[in-house]
């Protein structure tokens, strides 16, 4: 090969390396930045279930999903629901860390168990906002309502119900599952106020957060006391009582029940009479609270703008929280608080079988 067919052969050889590494260098400055377009506009939205309250899909997804277009126009919400499965949720935790997620709101459905899963999200760099529960583990947040004033706003509803002669009562009490630290503070804040005001709780298990599960535990109090064995029912939320009071009408008893959650058909219960009052925590005012705090963390802002609380938790102390007041809701102040609130119309609540009980209630 003479000197000048080996100056082209170079020559060429350069020009084919440096394609190839401005190639190379172009395709790794594109994964780097889909990589940081991933951390820094993605939050993840984790729901623990959709069967025993439909208030996840129908209000606090897409409240949440609202609230962060609203605080970043450009970032994206990736959404799962773990239909009452601890299992599932943890897939789809691992799931959205290996999607590069920087930020997780994680509602969970077993909040015992999610130490270990913020843990290794934490020494990932992700952050996680515990949303309604408050999950074990070092998270970065949480919004939620005072639960344990909840208990006690059920257990001083179900005294009002009971009337002047709630010594003299005996009452039930169908709580949540177990492994929620929400049921703990919930019949916490219940007993609170029912101890030595009702003559005794007769009965008492978890209902599992399940209608299904409620509906056979009222049934065992029902052969266990009587129809007359027992003056109301504490049930830890909407759902259950829906069936607790289909078991206690069917075996023709007519006592006062109350739920929490605020559920469209416990609303429609307690126009009917069929329900004695709910505990309505507002959805939006929580979904907005935990955007801002996906957001503000996302953007590595400080969470104390708007957690202006702290709380500790089975594994960590002093978790900066944002902790919501809830109200009462019976027949009386309907239109007061989800109406006004513009969480269900007066058209939502009043369908053809229930337009009687709402003239009667003044609902149009």
């Amino acid at each position: 090969m003479n000197a000048m067919m080996r100056r082209a052969v170079i020559a060429t050889a350069a020009v084919s390396m440096a394609l190839s590494m401005a190639a190379c260098g172009k395709a790794g400055s594109d994964k780097k930045d889909s990589a940081a377009s991933g951390d820094n506009k993605s939050i993840g939205l984790l729901l623990p279930e959709n069967a025993s309250s439909t208030r996840y899909e129908s209000f606090d997804r897409p409240f949440i999903e609202a609230k962060v277009k609203a605080l970043c126009a450009d970032c994206k919400v990736l959404y799962n629901n773990a239909e009452g499965s601890a299992a599932k949720q943890k897939q789809q935790f691992d799931t959205l860390i290996a999607q590069g997620v920087k930020v997780i709101v994680l509602d969970a459905f077993d909040a015992t168990s999610t130490e270990g899963w913020v843990k290794e999200a934490a020494a990932k760099g992700v952050k996680v906002v515990a949303y309604d529960r408050l999950a074990t583990g070092p998270v970065a947040a949480y919004a939620s309502f005072d639960n344990e004033k909840v208990g006690e706003l059920q257990g001083q509803a179900l005294l009002d119900a009971l009337g002047p002669q709630a010594s003299a009562d005996n009452i039930v009490m169908i709580n949540g599952d177990d492994a929620d630290p929400n049921a703990g503070q919930f019949k916490a804040g219940a007993h609170k106020v029912l101890d030595g005001k009702v003559k005794k709780v007769v009965y008492e298990q978890s209902g599992e957060w399940k209608p299904t599960v409620a509906g056979q535990k009222i049934g065992a109090a029902i052969t266990q006391f009587g129809k007359d064995g027992f003056q109301g029912v504490y049930s830890a939320n909407d759902g259950m009582a829906g069936a607790i009071i289909t078991q206690l009408q069917g075996a023709g008893i007519k006592v006062p029940v109350g739920g929490q959650d605020a559920g469209l058909d416990a609303v429609q219960r307690i126009v009917n009479g069929d329900q004695a009052y709910t505990i309505y925590k507002a959805y939006k005012p929580l979904a907005d609270s935990a955007a801002e705090l996906a957001v503000d963390l996302l953007q590595g802002r400080d969470v104390k703008a708007v957690a202006t609380s702290t709380v500790d938790s089975a594994t960590d102390k002093g978790i900066p929280a944002k902790l919501l007041d809830p109200k009462v809701v019976t027949k009386a102040n309907i239109a007061d608080t989800v109406i006004a609130d513009g969480l269900y119309k007066a058209s939502d609540i009043c369908t053809a079988d229930y337009a009687a009980a709402c003239a009667a209630a003044g609902l149009k």
